[in-house]
């Protein structure tokens, strides 16, 4: 169909759009707020309420090349003088403009290289990239009053009910959710080809809860899940030891990967959520001892004692399928089916699988 043809009948059917995406530099934005081109508080835009950290979450984003979202504007013709108005997106823009004018810092919790860093300390290559970064725009033409606040409202409308880890991942900016997520990121992949998680829980922030909740034991030791939001908060402002805690974590997932490749994982019970957790664990004990399990014994793994490891834990798969009836035995698989994220129930799982390890070792 001729796009002159299309035209006429979007406009015979009532469905001509009045509006146009357009993208910007920040350069742009920064010249036309120093010109007084730029409106940033209209009546219908919500506070400006952004913490320093949310800013600084913004500007690492936008510093490492990630895209954010649209913004809304209006174009507004005073006195022969173009005025851009923001409709969705000010407390973004606000955020840009305040770090081009050194107002705030960029946070360690976000950029370890740029830790402390205002705009006009960063390199002079990265303050180019910074300056040149598109930001698409959304322009509106020729809207009301009435239909700017009706617009505002539908694009602040769609969302669906935030799960536990949504909730925590829109509160909280600061260093225990940035160790988590990187360390979500890192092994997203083995979890999802271990069957641990699938694609549409990744969707929901699955990696995310699990590197959570596994970074808890690494920092407080084995307890319940319900204790996660409490380290977000306990760990925003500042995280000591930090990236050594992260090289912990990662010396006990190397560990679990050459015991089990994704694909002998999946078939093995310990790609159940539950059991994962308390391998972890277990693994994590035995190297570097975890509160909440010091009477717990700590098996003396080695690399070069994977295989036997390997052994003992398709032993406890294999008899967690028959339902082994033995008292110890029976334990562990009650621990596994029923209040499993309980605090007892996850030592109780991890100790035992400590213990089949160290027996197995000391054979």
């Amino acid at each position: 169909m001729p796009p002159i043809i299309s035209v006429l009948i979007m406009i015979q059917e009532g469905i001509m759009k009045n509006f146009d995406t357009r993208v910007y530099n920040i350069s742009d934005f920064d010249e036309w707020n120093s010109n007084g081109l730029l409106e940033l508080s209209p009546e219908f835009q919500r506070r400006a309420v952004w913490s320093e950290k949310a800013k600084s979450y913004l500007i690492d984003t936008i510093i490492r090349g990630k895209p954010i979202p649209k913004l809304i504007m209006t174009q507004d013709l005073r006195k022969s003088r173009n005025i851009r108005v923001v409709v969705d997106g000010q407390q973004r823009l606000r955020a840009v403009l305040e770090f081009i004018e050194g107002n705030f810092k960029i946070s360690r919790a976000h950029n370890r290289d740029f830790a402390g860093y205002r705009f006009s300390d960063l390199p002079p290559d990265i303050k180019n990239d910074f300056m040149k970064y598109e930001i698409g725009v959304d322009i509106l033409f020729d809207q009301t009053y009435e239909e700017i606040l009706d617009i505002f409202a539908r694009v602040n409308t769609y969302s669906v009910k935030l799960n536990t880890q949504e909730l925590l991942n829109a509160q909280y900016l600061g260093f225990f959710k940035q160790s988590a997520y990187r360390l979500g990121y890192k092994y997203v992949i083995y979890w999802i080809e271990s069957g641990i998680m699938t694609n549409s829980t990744v969707s929901r922030m699955a990696e995310a809860e699990l590197a959570s909740d596994l970074l808890v034991a690494m920092v407080g030791g084995v307890q319940s899940n319900k204790s996660i939001s409490s380290y977000y908060k306990k760990y925003e402002d500042d995280f000591n030891g930090l990236e050594e805690i992260e090289d912990k974590f990662d010396e006990v997932m190397s560990y679990i990967g050459e015991i089990y490749k994704p694909s002998v994982l999946k078939v093995n019970n310990f790609s159940r959520i539950q059991l994962f957790y308390s391998l972890f664990c277990s693994i994590a004990h035995a190297l570097y001892g975890l509160k909440n399990m010091e009477a717990v014994i700590r098996p003396p793994i080695t690399k070069a004692s994977i295989g036997r490891i390997r052994n003992v834990l398709d032993e406890i798969s294999v008899k967690f399928d028959e339902d082994y009836q033995s008292e110890r035995y029976q334990a562990f698989i009650d621990a596994s089916r029923r209040a499993t994220t309980d605090t007892g129930r996850r030592i109780a799982r991890s100790q035992f699988i400590c213990e089949e390890i160290n027996e197995a070792l000391a054979q």
